[in-house]
C-alpha cells in the first residue's frame, strides 16, 4: 500500500474498505509521524492514544465483519481544538481554558464518530481562534512543513499543517475570516467553508463552552490532502443540527456542470484595494491558463461586491461578533474600549472600537446591508457558475513575533498592510454565506504552496467541490514538502493534564 502520510481521507477508506491495510496499522503510523516531528511541526498538541487504539481495533474488527459500516469507518483523523470533543481536552488556545474536558461532543464530532472515523488527536491553533498565524501560550508556535520559519496560518494552522506533514488523515477546522482557507493554501492543502447553516457550529469554541447559541459568520468544514476529500467530508458533515432534524432535512444541488468546459467560470485575480503578490497572481494566472487551455471558458469579469465594500462591512460585522464570544468579558471589554471608540481619528483600532461598541440599530442595518450584499451575488451567479480568485494576498509569511496583531504589518510587493487585511479575498464569501473552497494551485519560485480558493453560489457547495476537483485532476496534487533539514522553531508546548488529553 502507499504512504499513508501521502495518500488522501478518500484513498485511505477505499484501502481500509479493501483491508489492504488496518486502521490500527495507520494509526499507529500517524502517531510515530506526530512524536518524530512534533519539536520541528508542533501541530498535534494533545494525543488521545489509548482511545483511538480501542476505536481502531473495533473499526477493524466491523471491516472484518463485513457488515454495514459508515463512510470513515477507521479514518484515523484529528480535529482542531477550538471544536469540543466529549472526555478529551478542549482548550481553543486559551489559558482559561487549559483543563476544559467536554463532556460531550460538538454536533459535528458526533457525525464523524457514528461515521466510523478515530479521532486520535486536537490540532493547534491561535487563543479563541483569532489570528492569521498559529501560536498560543498553552502549546506554542506551529510551524509550515514547506520551511519552518514560516506559519500555516491560522486560525486552522495546526489543521493545515498536520495534513501536510503527514500527521493526520483527515481534519475538521473553523472558518470566519479564512481560517479554513488560508492555512490550506499556505500549506498545500485542501479545505472547505461551507454555506452557513449547513453544518451545525454548536460545541465551538470561542462561544462559550455549553453554549447551544449558533454564532453568524463562522462555519466548520472539512480539510484534506485531497479535493476529493471535500466531498466526502461535506457528505459526512452537512446536515440540520439535532433540534431541528425533527422539522428539516438538507438536500444540497448536484454541481452545475458535468465536465470542466461546461462550466461558466470567472477569474478576478487582483484588485487595487486588495493589491496581490506577484509571486502568487504568477501561480494563479498559469493555473488559469491551464484550465483555459483544457478547454474551460474563463471570463475576467468584476465582482458583483468590491473589496473596499466587503471589507468595511466585514470589519463591522466581526467586530460584533467579537464582542458577543466572550459575554462575561464584555463590560470589561467595552470599558477597555470606550476611550478608544470616543476618539476622533481614523485609525483601525478606533474604527475597531467603534464597531465593537456598536448599537443593536447599527448591527441590524449591517445585517441588512448583508441581505442586499448576498441578493447582488445571487444575481450574479444567475449568469456565473463559480469565481476563481486569490486565497491569500501572499505567500506564506515568516512567524511574525509580536504578540499583538494590532501592531503587526506584512509586505505586499514591498508595500506594508495591516495584519488584519490578510481577510480581504475571505470576506466576502464570508459575508454573503457563499460556499468556498481553497485547492493548491502551484509553487512559488522559491518552493513554496500557493492555493486557488473557488467561491460558489449558496447551498450549491457541490459545484465548488467539483471545480476544485477539476482544478486538481488538471495540475494534480502537490508532493508532501521535504523536511529533511527542518528545525525545531518557537516554544515548547506546555504539557497540561486532563482526562484523555495529554501533549505528544
Amino acid at each position: 500500500m502507499d504512504d499513508p502520510s501521502t495518500m488522501s481521507a478518500t484513498e485511505l477508506t477505499r484501502a481500509l474498505r479493501r483491508r489492504d491495510v488496518s486502521s490500527r496499522e495507520v494509526l499507529t503510523h500517524y502517531l510515530k509521524r506526530v512524536h518524530t516531528d512534533h519539536g520541528a511541526i508542533n501541530a498535534v498538541v494533545t494525543l488521545d492514544e489509548e482511545n483511538a487504539q480501542l476505536q481502531a481495533l473495533a473499526a477493524d474488527e466491523a471491516l472484518v465483519r463485513g457488515g454495514p459500516v459508515g463512510p470513515l469507518c477507521g479514518l484515523p483523523m484529528t480535529i482542531k481544538d477550538s471544536i469540543e470533543t466529549a472526555g478529551l481536552r478542549t482548550t481553543s488556545g486559551a489559558p482559561q481554558y487549559t483543563g476544559h474536558i467536554p463532556d460531550r461532543d460538538a454536533d459535528v464530532v458526533a457525525r464523524l464518530r457514528a461515521a466510523g472515523a478515530v479521532i486520535f488527536g486536537k490540532t493547534n491553533l491561535p487563543p479563541l481562534a483569532m489570528d492569521f498565524q498559529t501560536a498560543n501560550p498553552l502549546f506554542g508556535v506551529t510551524n509550515n512543513p514547506w520551511d519552518t520559519t514560516r506559519t500555516p496560518g491560522g486560525s486552522s494552522g495546526g489543521s493545515a499543517a498536520a495534513l501536510a506533514a503527514g500527521h493526520t488523515g483527515f481534519e475538521l477546522g473553523s472558518d470566519l475570516a479564512g481560517s479554513i482557507r488560508i492555512p490550506a493554501a499556505n500549506c498545500g492543502v485542501n479545505g472547505l467553508r461551507p454555506s452557513q447553516g449547513v453544518v451545525s457550529t454548536r460545541g465551538h469554541i470561542p462561544k462559550q463552552p455549553g453554549s447551544l447559541d449558533q454564532p453568524d459568520l463562522v462555519v466548520l468544514g472539512p480539510m484534506g490532502r485531497a479535493a476529493d476529500d471535500l466531498a466526502l467530508g461535506l457528505d459526512v458533515l452537512a446536515a440540520p443540527s439535532p433540534r431541528d432534524a425533527v422539522g428539516w432535512q438538507l438536500h444540497l444541488p448536484r454541481p452545475r456542470a458535468a465536465s470542466l468546459h461546461d462550466y461558466r467560470l470567472v477569474t478576478v485575480l487582483d484588485d487595487l484595494y486588495g493589491d496581490v503578490a506577484t509571486e502568487v497572481i504568477d501561480v494563479l494566472r498559469s493555473t488559469i491558463d491551464s484550465l483555459r487551455a483544457a478547454g474551460a471558458t474563463i471570463e475576467e469579469v468584476a465582482l458583483p461586491v468590491s473589496l473596499a465594500e466587503s471589507d468595511a462591512l466585514f470589519q463591522q460585522c466581526v467586530a460584533g461578533f467579537v464582542a458577543d464570544t466572550q459575554p462575561e468579558h464584555v463590560m470589561d471589554f467595552y470599558r477597555a474600549v470606550a476611550a478608544d471608540a470616543d476618539a476622533d481619528d481614523p485609525s483601525p483600532v478606533t474604527q475597531w472600537a467603534r464597531w465593537s461598541t456598536q448599537s443593536v440599530g447599527e448591527w441590524h442595518l449591517a445585517r441588512e446591508r448583508r441581505a442586499q450584499l448576498k441578493h447582488r451575488w445571487a444575481a450574479f451567479f444567475q449568469d456565473h457558475d463559480a469565481v476563481l480568485c486569490p486565497a491569500s494576498l501572499v505567500a506564506p509569511l515568516p512567524h511574525h513575533p509580536n504578540p499583538d496583531p494590532n501592531q503587526r504589518t506584512f509586505l505586499v510587493n514591498g508595500d506594508p498592510r495591516p495584519w488584519f487585511a490578510q481577510s480581504l479575498w475571505s470576506a466576502p464569501a464570508t459575508l454573503a454565506d457563499l460556499p468556498a473552497a481553497t485547492t493548491p494551485a502551484g509553487l512559488t519560485a522559491t518552493g513554496l504552496p500557493i492555493g486557488i480558493q473557488v467561491i460558489g453560489p449558496y447551498l450549491e457547495d457541490r459545484t465548488v467541490v467539483d471545480v476544485a476537483q477539476h482544478i486538481e485532476a488538471l495540475i494534480g496534487r502537490l508532493a508532501p514538502p521535504s523536511r529533511a533539514n527542518a528545525t525545531p522553531h518557537g516554544i515548547e508546548p506546555t504539557a497540561t493534564s486532563g482526562a484523555r488529553g495529554v501533549s505528544p
